[in-house]
Parts: C-alpha cells; structure tokens; sequence
C-alpha cells in the first residue's frame, strides 16, 4: 500500500494547498448561516453539514483550509478505500494502485474535495458502504453489516438522497444476488437501527410540508437549463471519472455486468446502471452517482491485472494518468484569478469570487440611509448565497444579519412584524411592487475582481411602505427557483 498512501499523501496535501484560495462557494455560506440555527432539519438538506460548518468555524473563524480540511481528509481516505475495495477484488499491488490513481485523478473528486458540501460527503460515504459489501461478499463476516448500517446512517444525515442508492441496490440484490445477504436478521437490525436516526430529520420535514420532495422539481429544471438535461447526463459522468477513470469505469462495468469471476458483485453494476437510470428519468445530477465511481475503477483495474505489463504498456499507462492529472487539477484554484473573466472560465470557480465585495456594495447603499432610518432597516436577498455571504461578512461592515425566503435560509427566521426600510439585493422592481408601496435602485453588484459571475450586476434596491405586516408578507417571500422572475 505504499504508493496508494503517497497518493493519498499527496492528494490531501494538494487540497489543503488550495483550500484557502478564492473563497466561499454557495452551500459553504448557507451551511455557516443555518448552523447558527440548530435544528433537526433544514429544507434542503439533515443537520449534520450545517452543524459541523458551524463547529469548524468557531473554532477557526473565518478560516476556508480549517473549514475545508475534513473534505481534503475525506477525499484522501477515499483514494486509500478504492485501493482497499480492488485488493477485496483480488487486484494486486499495481491494480490497487491504478484504482486509487483513478480516484485522486478524478475531477469530480478533487472538486468535491476542495468543498465542504453533501456530496462531498455523500460520495465518501458511499465509497465506505461499497467496500463493505464487497468485503462482505468475499469474507461472509456478518460483524461487517453494523459498519455498513453505520454509514447509511451518517448519510442519511448528510443527504436524503442516500435513500435513492439503498433502494436500487435492494433491486439489485434481488435480481443478481447473493440473496443470502438479505437472510441476515443482523443485515435488518442494523437497517432499523439507521432508518431510527432519519426519524427527527423526517418529522421535521413532515412538519414543514416535505420542502425536500419539492427540491427534487427545481433540481430538474436547473439540470435541464444549466447543465444540459438528460442529452448530457452519461457524458458528464464519463467526464467526471476523468481520463483514464473513464476508461477504467467502462472496463469495470462491463466486468462486473458480463464476466463470470465477477459475478457475485454484480449486484454493484446493476446499482449503478439503475442509478443512472433513476436520475435519468427525474433529471438528476450526474455526480450523484460518483458514489459508485470507486468499485468500478478497482473492478476494471483488477480486469486489467491479467494483461502483460510490457514496456509500451507501461508508458502508455503512466502518460494517460499523467495527462488525467494535468486536466483534473483545472477544477482546482490553481491559476490567477483573473483567468475567470474568461467565457470558458469553470462556472463553479467564479461563484467563488467577490462575496466580500457583495457585503461593500451592500454597506454603501445601507449607510446611505438617513440615521433614523438605517437604526430600523432590514437587509432581505433574493438568493440563499447572497444572504449567506452578508451574514459572513456583513457584521464587519455594520449590517444588521440578513433574511432570505430562497430555499433553507427562509427557515432560519422572519422579521419581525414592526415597519422598517428594507435594503434588497437581487430581483427586480416588478416583483418588488408586490410587497412594497415604494421601490428604487440604489446600487449594483460588482467585484475587485471583474468576475463576471451570478452576482455581477445584481440591483441593490430601497424599499419601503410594506403592504401588510411580516407576519403575512413573509410566507409570501418563500421560493425554491433562484430566478424571481420564474415565480
């Protein structure tokens, strides 16, 4: 295992070197805010990632390497489990070592590793559950069947949609086997066991009208908008194992689908297979299955295992790794960041910049207001991220703390019902009308760096003159769609 832990090594390394680089992505700023609101649930997510963001935060404030270090750790004991799942396989040394090159090489890894969000998380989790079960199938050791329960059951604190990868896996289990595994009474205690820890999180998204179910529809139409739809689900999932982890995705899938030896993990082809199928059909994202990635980088390197490792081989191998790296590291901040006034600059690098400046051009316009006013105004953004980032850095600046009605954040609290100016970033005067009597732009949105993001541009407007009290204005202000004129 030595040259899997120097890829580790160095994949958690290369993490922490740029963690502190450009700054908050999106889900990072929410998460700090809702983990000040501590709760069983959120709209749009468990508990667990906004109260660890908090805890990370208070003990390092403001600090993006801290706050992002259990992602590059994560990350790194990912790159070790791929290894570990090809060796349950029977990969030798050279094929652990390719299966775990595949996973540090992967874009959709090193990206979500340089983030602290669910699917960071999520595909971790996924990752351990994976090689449980193999190890399970291999060894028939029921002692194992707790630790998976374990894991779906801190995933079921990090993400709902874990859900999803136990109910297709279930199917798969039935249609390929080893049924066996489902005979197990421990397999079904330990199941309850985890279903038990969803119970609050279920509850309290039953109390506030499932917003999580609602998700599921905007998530479709911004897949299809944004990213291309369905016609682009399967190439960006090829795209997002990377060069040579594509390669390997393919020659294990087909392994474990076709070849004889690998039959009694077939249940993991079909998983994924069926998975992509699912998110498919309700217009998913294609990370949510790079869960999955893993089993099928050591099954197809574990194939591989059997060719003559020749010369030309060799090299061949060493440069198609070599040049994975070299693109996968694009999705890291490895490059000035003026390369993303670029079109072709990566979209989720330039969400990253100017939410600093956000705050600045928030704060002129709010000392702009007369004394006697700006002592009673209130800060409401159109976007969850935009109040996130006033919450970051708004306090520095004097700005009282920010209301949102975009997704969780409309959750976290409302203003109270007494009449006050409101400063409002985003939307436009024509929705504003519907609240307010009077509306009109005092600045706009930009950044240092002349990033031409989501935020550039974005009207900062005064209001005032509420028609009605908060009380019944703010469920009003509740929307899930980021555009406010899709409402």
């Amino acid at each position: 295992m030595g040259p899997v832990a120097v890829i580790a090594g160095a994949t958690a390394a290369l993490l922490l070197l740029t963690a502190g680089r450009f700054g908050y992505f999106s889900d990072e700023l929410y998460f700090l805010a809702a983990g000040r609101h501590p709760a069983w649930g959120y709209a749009d997510q468990p508990p667990l990632l906004p109260l660890l963001a908090h805890a990370l935060d208070t003990a390092s404030p403001g600090s993006l390497t801290w706050l992002r270090a259990p992602a590059a750790a994560v990350t790194a004991l990912g790159v070790l489990t791929t290894a570990l799942t090809a060796r349950e396989l029977g990969g030798r040394r050279a094929a652990q070592t390719a299966a775990a090159g595949a996973y540090a090489v992967s874009p959709v890894m090193l990206q979500m590793g340089h983030l602290l969000i669910t699917a960071t998380l999520d595909i971790f989790l996924t990752t351990v559950t994976v090689w449980l079960l193999v190890r399970w199938v291999r060894t028939r050791r029921d002692r194992l069947l707790p630790l998976a329960a374990l894991t779906a059951a801190v995933s079921l604190q990090v993400k709902f949609l874990s859900a999803a990868f136990w109910a297709v896996l279930l199917v798969a289990l039935l249609l390929a086997g080893p049924r066996a595994l489902l005979r197990r009474p421990l397999l079904w205690a330990s199941a309850a066991g985890a279903l038990l820890t969803a119970v609050p999180g279920l509850l309290w998204q039953a109390r506030h009208g499932w917003p999580q179910l609602a998700m599921a529809s905007v998530i479709s139409r911004e897949v299809t908008a944004d990213e291309g739809g369905r016609a682009l689900f399967l190439p960006t999932v090829l795209s997002a194992a990377g060069l040579a982890g594509a390669v390997l995705l393919c020659l294990g899938l087909g392994r474990l689908l076709v070849t004889r030896r690998a039959r009694p993990y077939r249940f993991l082809g079909l998983t994924f297979a069926g998975l992509c199928a699912c998110y498919l059909l309700v217009g998913g994202r294609p990370y949510y299955v790079a869960g999955l990635f893993p089993v099928l980088w050591a099954a197809g390197a574990t194939g591989l295992q059997a060719l003559r490792p020749t010369r030309p081989r060799l090299w061949a191998t060493g440069l198609a790794y070599l040049l994975s790296a070299a693109l996968a590291v694009q999705v890291l901040p490895v490059y000035p960041v003026h390369r993303l006034t670029g079109r072709s600059a990566d979209r989720l690098a330039m969400e990253s910049v100017g939410w600093p400046d956000l705050a600045a051009s928030v704060a002129r316009v709010y000392r702009g207001l007369p004394a006697d006013r700006r002592r009673r105004a209130l800060l409401l953004t159109d976007r969850y991220d935009q109040a996130g980032a006033l919450d970051r850095f708004g306090p520095a600046l004097g700005l009282p703390r920010p209301y949102s009605g975009h997704r969780g954040y409309w959750y976290l609290s409302r203003p109270a019902d007494d009449t006050a100016p409101v400063v409002f970033v985003g939307a436009d005067a024509r929705y504003l009308r519907r609240f307010f009597t009077s509306v009109h732009r005092r600045g706009t949105v930009t950044n240092a760096q002349r990033v031409h993001n989501l935020n550039w541009g974005t009207p900062i407007w005064v209001c005032a003159g509420e028609r009605g009290p908060w009380r019944t204005l703010w469920p009003r202000f509740s929307h899930l769609d980021a555009d406010s004129a899709a409402r």
